[in-house]
């Protein structure tokens, strides 16, 4: 049962992030850099600071809770991450939210997983360390078939068609991006595991398994938002959109500001899930350990969903949905092999 809730937990934080572009297409007036940094604020900052706060033992602050050690580390791999972070909006760009989060989770998933797991001398080759790999295989097979279905629809669609689904749409620049950024986001679980330290201080200090990795995921988040500020002020100054943030007023700003905070709970709800769901995994280290790549699978399943809904794949053959839907298929049974390996 506590498997089954511990999924659970995190499909659902994996649906809000996946949903979370959509409000991001009700932003008025403002360009992608303009945008993309103040939904940042509330997806690496806001709601990760107050997430935080729950894992602070009582009689105790954040700062003395990140004393406790791998708090410069976490931060680190959050700088890391942020290029991921930042590529992965630009995937978005090129290639829709369907495929671009389809390749770029992909990529993630797998980096996510195997390198903590190698980090901590795990065997690869025997044992929980194979079955791992296994399932790293199998969800890298699923996105694979996804990415095949990505190129048909590319073949499929007219130029004008490509446009109206993705305005910026470049299959070849797309895929370069999305392949850095699943790499480069795979820092984000680097950083997690190198501030175990802190969410044990915090488990030592009474703070309930829930909520003793909120503090770590906040330094994180914190890093990526450094990365993703210094690019988006950057383009603000180069593109002469900086004025963009004072020249929108009224209902306008507050439409922005709105459907960009809840971009950011959304986004940050996959985290908040996956911390509350892996205490719910303790008993099963090989579950814990694909965790990772539980989450990523769900979001690229959910981000299709969403990709058929906004008509991203309008005008492909039914052959191309297919492929797409063997390769959803694939991507979800790495979940129910590892799932059943445990039971």
């Amino acid at each position: 049962m506590n498997t089954i809730i511990g999924l659970l937990i995190i499909a659902i934080g994996s649906f809000g992030q996946s949903s979370s572009y959509v409000p991001i297409k009700k932003v008025k007036e403002w360009s992608w850099e303009s945008f993309w940094l103040t939904q940042g604020i509330f997806a690496w900052l806001v709601f990760p600071f107050l997430g935080a706060l729950l894992g602070v033992p009582g009689g105790s602050s954040l700062l003395e809770l990140w004393g406790s050690g791998g708090a410069f580390s976490a931060i680190i791999y959050g700088v890391l991450w942020g290029v991921g972070g930042l590529t992965f909006g630009l995937s978005m760009r090129y290639l829709g939210v369907a495929l671009g989060q389809s390749i770029a989770l992909g990529t993630c998933a797998a980096f996510g997983t195997l390198l903590p797991a190698m980090l901590a001398g795990t065997d690869l080759l025997h044992g929980n360390g194979l079955l791992l790999l296994i399932g790293v295989a199998i969800t890298l097979a699923g996105i694979s078939i996804i990415g095949y279905a990505g190129s048909l629809r590319s073949k499929n669609m007219t130029e004008e068609e490509k446009k109206a689904a993705v305005k910026d749409f470049a299959l070849t620049k797309g895929l370069l991006v999305a392949l850095l950024s699943g790499v480069m986001s795979a820092c984000f679980a680097m950083g997690l595991d190198a501030g175990t330290p802190i969410k044990e201080a915090a488990i030592a200090g009474g703070v309930k398994t829930l909520y003793a990795g909120l503090p770590v995921i906040f330094l994180v988040t914190v890093g990526g938002f450094v990365t993703n500020a210094a690019y988006c002020i950057q383009q603000n100054i180069k593109n002469k959109t900086g004025k963009e943030y004072f020249s929108v007023k009224g209902s306008v700003l507050v439409n922005n500001l709105l459907f960009c905070a809840l971009a950011g709970v959304l986004w940050y709800s996959q985290f908040f899930g996956l911390e509350m769901g892996k205490s719910f995994l303790t008993d099963s280290p090989v579950l814990l350990a694909f965790s990772w790549s539980i989450l990523m699978s769900l979001n690229v399943t959910f981000s299709n969903v969403w990709g058929i809904i906004l008509k991203e794949w309008k005008g492909v053959k039914g052959s191309t949905i297919a492929v797409l839907i063997i390769g959803l298929l694939v991507l979800i049974s790495s979940i129910i092999v590892v799932a059943l390996s445990q039971s």
